[in-house]
């Protein structure tokens, strides 16, 4: 493959993941990176990530065959200005954003239709930063790329082959049609898990009762409430029309659902509970979505001292990396006291075989 240059515009979880994935998997790549944060440059350099770093936004860029505009969404039309004024015309811009039809309308404005291709890598974490950013966070994750009428057919394809040997699976949509997408299926389920953490929290008693037993199945479906505040703060007023039209039929649909519980309906309640149940089950298992499968297993350990760090010693010693360990005390729908969380399925496969060998008693979750 021949060399390519790529330029960061933010250096954070995102931005910070695609460019250890390119230096990781491309054989030939220079990466240009501008950031607010001097510790996060200086790390980039220390861990050979960023061949140049830069604290602003200069002609260094010119070179590059592809810039990310990796930075906070209300920092994109400042820095859209920096970097239209420094790229050269071969240049493919393009951007990480969780929303798109606010990003292409900038681009409209500042007549970059034929240079820029939107892109939203569906990954993430609930930790933000360039230190928690891994090239493993966009393995076989869906990246949607939202190209302009004006983009060039030759610059998708490139493109599109480049995600693909970032280890992602490129999917091409218009913007309009992501955006609606992306509320459905990610940005109301934050607002959501957020709500219901909140419900919780405001109704729970002075004790904290509802907070120490909270049950797996609640920790579930309310984890993507630990996300950044500022992001999906700034996604709900990006996005606003399209989740607000979604969490009206919601809302709707909530409103039916009390109706069955208040009249006795036996018949809706079931029909509620099937229908949500097989659609549910007919989702591929695979972490390829915007809220991301967990990798992990349950393990029975004796309540005794250094139970826990025996285990993580064993895992240790075998190089596998634990995202998160942890007791879990209420296992009203899970078995197992130890829950530990891996960042590769693989290392489901690996431990159990090696703990099992040990002689402990492993819980996989659906």
């Amino acid at each position: 493959m021949e060399a390519i240059t790529c330029g960061f515009i933010g250096l954070g979880l995102i931005g910070g993941s695609i460019a250890k994935a390119m230096k990781e998997y491309l054989e030939n790549v220079k990466i240009i990176a501008y950031d607010v944060d001097a510790d996060t440059l200086r790390r980039a350099v220390e861990e050979n990530i960023a061949d140049t770093a830069l604290t602003h936004i200069g002609p260094e860029f010119s070179e590059c065959d592809y810039i990310f505009l990796c930075a906070p969404v209300q920092k994109n039309d400042e820095n859209l200005n920096a970097v239209k004024a420094v790229m050269s015309p071969d240049c493919l811009l393009t951007d990480v954003g969780s929303v798109k039809t606010e990003i292409h309308k900038h681009i409209h404005e500042a007549g970059l239709d034929s240079r820029f291709i939107g892109g939203h890598p569906m990954a993430g974490s609930e930790r933000t930063g360039f230190i928690n950013s891994k090239a493993v966070l966009l393995q076989n994750a869906y990246y949607i790329l939202t190209p302009t009428d004006a983009a060039p057919k030759a610059k998708l394809d490139a493109y599109r082959g480049l995600v693909s040997r970032l280890g992602a699976i490129p999917l091409i949509l218009n913007c309009e049609q992501h955006d609606y997408v992306t509320a459905a299926t990610s940005h109301l389920p934050h607002v959501i898990a957020a709500s219901l953490v909140n419900l919780v929290h405001d109704s729970d008693s002075p004790e904290g009762i509802m907070k120490m037993i909270a049950a797996g199945g609640f920790k579930d479906i309310t984890r993507i409430a630990s996300s950044s505040t500022v992001m999906w703060q700034q996604i709900c007023l990006t996005n606003t029309e399209n989740i607000s039209r979604l969490l009206d039929d919601y809302i709707n649909a909530l409103t039916k659902i009390r109706g069955a519980l208040d009249t006795s309906d036996a018949e809706a309640l079931y029909r509620f509970f099937d229908s949500a149940r097989v659609y549910r089950d007919s989702f591929i298992s695979a972490p390829s979505g915007p809220i991301k499968k967990d990798f992990d297993i349950n393990i029975d350990i004796e309540d005794e001292p250094g139970a826990l760090a025996s285990v993580a010693t064993i895992l240790a010693l075998n190089n596998i990396s634990i995202k998160n360990i942890g007791i879990v005390h209420n296992r009203e729908y899970e078995g197992g006291v130890l829950r530990i969380e891996f960042y590769e399925e693989t290392s489901i496969e690996k431990a159990e075989k090696i703990l099992k060998g040990r002689g402990y008693t492993i819980h996989k979750r659906k």
